[in-house]
């Protein structure tokens, strides 16, 4: 029985992004979806101001972002290899359940008011755990739900309701939760989310068949060489992961620890503020996966998909030289607008262009490779701020990512793919 009425899913097919919509499981994957980011907007404001509570220097928050990272880097390749060969619900709804528990934890001790930093580390760590399995899985899991020729709509839909919940509600309520209620009853909101996603992917009938292998640790190795071959002869792949992996490492850091300092020390405002960032640059995503889901992607998308990220990457020096919220507020919106258009093209290149047994593997390849260098960024930050100032490292890490971002565009083979659409109808006029 289809989750939605048939007048219902007539209309949405009205609207091209709600189109993927209109199919059963893909609408309990994004209720999940939904559901549980909004919780993760709770999340990043919570998170930056219990650290900031605990320790107000820029390294507190740098030691919890490399605790986060490191268990999402060492397992993403097991990750892969597990979407590739088992139930990718089952993944997605255990690491939901790690996440709900690690989460809940930390608020519980944070209403108590015993929380302390290395508590937040150890229970962050089983959150980038979760993310190792969740991530690819759930990137994997969407052409076996949807026709490809839905895919562009499903993946803008993803990049409208992504920022819609982290960055524009989440934040914006979760900010004045944070304000009124402390950090600890934000924690504690989002732990509940992530079982709410689990019981909605629970919900998802669609069983792909999996070929039987086996199960040993000489498999595993041997089927993660072969996702590894695969990347290695596909230079659109290889080239943007590396530059993705050297730009993050410079700019990642910084971005995640001293927009929240400088939003509390510069300006000297408060977690709303924050959250009011968060919430205009979600405004940004937004319509830009509106107008992506209904125009399609350009024809050449892998340059524009180059340009955007390395033009996003550069407007983040405007964090650095800020001195008025509104000016923060201009960068949040414009560059989560760029990077929206970006990922977009991005995720439907790799599902449309990535054999479907490959998927979970690539699929954990990207996020190893382009956030492999991200714990180091976290290291690095806190030290090079105390020594060039958090102003002065901002500039710095958005000029340089940039140039490290596009560096590859015009390696050879880089934008074969522009030679073709990636889908049918995916492609403006």
């Amino acid at each position: 029985m289809p989750l939605l009425p048939a007048p219902v899913r007539r209309r949405l097919r009205a609207v091209r992004i709600f189109e993927p919509l209109a199919e059963r499981d893909f609408s309990f994957l994004t209720i999940g979806s939904l559901v549980s980011l909004l919780g993760d907007g709770f999340f990043s404001v919570a998170l930056a101001w219990q650290v900031y509570e605990i320790s107000n220097v820029p390294t507190a928050l740098s030691v919890v972002g490399v605790a986060w990272t490191l268990p999402l880097v060492a397992f993403l390749l097991l990750g892969g290899v597990f979407t590739d060969r088992y139930d990718r619900r089952w993944l997605m709804i255990g690491a939901d359940l790690v996440r709900a528990a690690a989460i809940g934890t930390l608020g519980v001790l944070s209403l108590a008011g015993v929380v302390e930093l290395w508590h937040i580390m150890g229970l962050i760590a089983f959150v980038g755990l979760g993310d190792a399995f969740f991530n690819p899985a759930s990137t994997a899991i969407v052409p076996d739900l949807l026709p490809d020729r839905l895919l562009p709509q499903a993946n803008a839909l993803n990049g409208l309701i992504r920022p819609l919940m982290v960055r524009l509600t989440g934040p914006a309520v979760g900010g004045f939760v944070v304000a009124l209620l402390g950090p600890g009853a934000a924690f504690v909101v989002d732990g509940g989310t992530f079982i709410v996603s689990a019981i909605a992917i629970a919900a998802i009938r669609v069983r792909p068949s999996r070929a039987a292998v086996a199960h040993g640790l000489r498999q595993t190795v041997a089927e993660m060489g072969e996702g590894l071959a695969f990347v290695r002869r596909t230079p659109w792949l290889w080239a943007t992961l590396v530059s993705a992996m050297f730009s993050l490492l410079v700019f990642i850091g910084p971005t995640q620890v001293l927009l929240p300092f400088l939003v509390k020390n510069r300006l000297d405002l408060g977690p709303e503020a924050l959250g009011f960032i968060f919430a205009v640059s979600g405004i940004g995503s937004i319509l830009a996966a509106i107008a992506v889901g209904q125009r399609g992607l350009p024809r050449r998308y892998v340059t524009v998909m180059y340009a955007c990220w390395s033009a996003g990457v550069a407007l983040l020096a405007g964090y650095g030289a800020m001195d008025a919220l509104w000016q923060a507020m201009l960068v949040g919106f414009v560059t989560a607008a760029l990077f929206e258009v970006g990922q977009i093209i991005w995720v439907t290149m790799l599902q449309a262009l990535v054999p479907r047994r490959l998927l979970g593997r690539v699929s954990s390849l990207d996020w190893m490779v382009s956030t492999g260098l991200v714990p180091v960024s976290f290291a690095l930050t806190g030290p090079v701020a105390e020594l060039l100032g958090p102003g002065t490292t901002m500039i710095a890490a958005g000029l340089l990512g940039a140039v490290l971002m596009g560096a590859l565009l015009f390696f050879p083979g880089v934008r074969d793919p522009e030679r073709r659409p990636l889908v049918p109808e995916a492609v403006t006029a």
